[in-house]
This record gives structure tokens, C-alpha cells and sequence, in this order.
């Protein structure tokens, strides 16, 4: 892999998009930004374990690469990585890259060490792919401004680039882990968007308190029984610091975590 880019990067712009496979129509979109982005398309797909916490689901989750390789052909990607565990780790492998404070903060909060693991990880595949520019969905968010301020901290001459969230006809986020919902609990989930839209009306409306907006929320996504949130949070976009209120010129993130059954997904809004 480091060969190939060694050769092609003197000649034309080597964009990395990571993933962990699974490829669904938001890494699609990721693929596409990409391929408009430069002039090499890298494609990576690692199921990385150093960002899987105790009894969370890396064994389980979804892997299809005949169908993530058709996928990648399509959207005109160059070269997919797909390394194993021990390529990436070896046996005795010591050296982690930590974000602090932004990686304590929302998902962080109960995943105390996914972040170190996505930090370390995309560290090691900016090194390997050699990329000028990778793109990352918005729907995580905290996993972008994580890498935006390791790339800041770190000296890296990594452009990152982040990608809309793309979103079924119910309003739900694509995600790898909706194909773990039930009938039932998909339909039930459809009220995290409709839970945030609603904030986000209501924030243009005039509505600046932080729990207001939370507790309109909550009251949404208290109508599904199935649903068991984590965390509703208005928080600063830069530091995901809490905020009290929302500043109309600086603007906030409006961000969620929700059990639909035992899957938990993720969403947020920019107001």
C-alpha cells in the first residue's frame, strides 16, 4: 500500500476514505466527495477491535466484502485496503494516540476507550495510504472533530473533509448497525430524527435554552417505549463542551445517543 502511494502521490492528490466496511449509501456518498476530491481514490476497510469496548459488538459486526468490493468498483475507487488485525497491530503492539478532553465527551462518556482507538487507528491509515485529503460522514460527528484536532495537534498535512449525513425516507441516519433493528424497532427509531428536526425548528423559532430544547427531545422520544437514550446533549461544535443556551451567531450541536432494543445509534444537528 505504502509503495503505491509513494508512486502515485508526486503525480495527482491521494484521497483516503475510512471505513469498517459494510458499505452502505452513506459511504457511498463518502466515496463520491472523494473521487471529486482528487485524482487517487483509497478506499479502507478495517473492523478496527482497539475501538470496540468490553461487550460491545466487533465480533458481530456486519462484514460482507464481495459486496463492499462491487460497491467500491462502482463509485470508480482506485485501490481497497484490507488489512487483517495483525498486519495493523502485530503482537505487541504498545503505542496509542489519545484526544484529550474532546474524546471524554458524549459518545465518550460510557465508550471511555473507543476514541483512542479511532484516534489510533486513522493515524496509522493516514500513514499507510500516504493520503493528502480523507473524508469522514458528520453523522459521528465527535469522531471528525476528534480527528480534525488530532490532525491540528499532530502536524498532519491531511486534509479532512466532512460529508453530510445521508438519510433513509424515515429521516434515520444510514447506518452499518440499522441492519440490526428489528421491524419494530426501526420504525421506533424513526423518532430520533423527527426528535431533532423538531429542536431544530424550534431553535429557529427563537427557542435558545439548552434544557428546553433537551426536554422537547426527550418528550419525543419518550412516545417510543423501544427507545432508552443514552444522552441528549447542546453542546459547543468545537469543543462539545455543555452549553446553557444556544449562541445565535456561533450556533450549537444538537447530539444524541438512543438504545433502539440493544442497538445503539447515534445522530445530531447543526443549528
Amino acid at each position: 500500500m505504502k509503495r503505491f502511494s509513494a508512486g502515485v502521490r508526486d503525480s495527482g492528490v491521494v484521497v483516503t476514505v475510512p471505513t469498517m466496511g459494510a458499505l452502505h449509501r452513506g459511504h457511498v456518498e463518502l466515496l463520491k466527495i472523494g473521487r471529486r476530491s482528487g485524482d487517487c481514490l483509497i478506499l479502507t476497510i478495517f473492523v478496527n477491535p482497539a475501538q470496540f469496548g468490553p461487550g460491545e459488538d466487533f465480533s458481530a459486526y456486519p462484514r460482507g466484502l464481495e459486496k463492499d468490493l462491487k460497491v467500491a468498483e462502482e463509485a470508480g475507487v482506485d485501490v481497497v485496503f484490507n488489512p487483517t488485525v495483525e498486519q495493523m497491530y502485530g503482537r505487541d503492539f504498545k503505542t496509542y494516540v489519545e484526544v484529550e478532553d474532546l474524546s471524554k465527551k458524549l459518545c465518550g462518556l460510557s465508550r471511555t476507550r473507543h476514541f483512542r482507538g479511532v484516534a489510533t487507528v486513522v493515524l496509522k491509515l493516514f500513514n499507510i495510504t500516504m493520503c493528502h485529503k480523507a473524508v469522514f460522514g458528520m453523522k459521528d460527528f465527535q469522531q471528525l472533530q476528534v480527528i480534525k484536532r488530532m490532525v491540528r495537534d499532530l502536524n498532519l498535512d491531511v486534509e479532512i473533509i466532512g460529508a453530510e449525513t445521508v438519510r433513509d425516507n424515515d429521516g434515520l441516519a444510514v447506518s452499518s448497525r440499522n441492519a440490526y433493528l428489528s421491524v419494530k424497532e426501526r420504525r421506533a427509531a424513526s423518532a430520533i430524527p423527527r426528535a431533532l428536526f423538531e429542536a431544530r425548528k424550534n431553535v429557529g423559532a427563537g427557542m435558545g435554552e439548552s434544557a428546553s430544547i433537551v426536554e422537547g427531545i426527550k418528550k419525543i422520544l419518550a412516545t417510543e417505549r423501544l427507545l432508552n437514550p443514552e444522552y441528549v446533549k447542546v453542546c459547543d461544535p468545537e469543543t462539545l463542551e455543555d452549553l446553557d443556551s444556544v449562541d445565535p451567531e456561533k450556533g450549537a450541536l444538537i447530539a444524541v445517543a438512543v438504545k433502539a432494543g440493544r442497538t445503539r445509534l447515534i445522530d445530531n444537528v447543526l443549528v
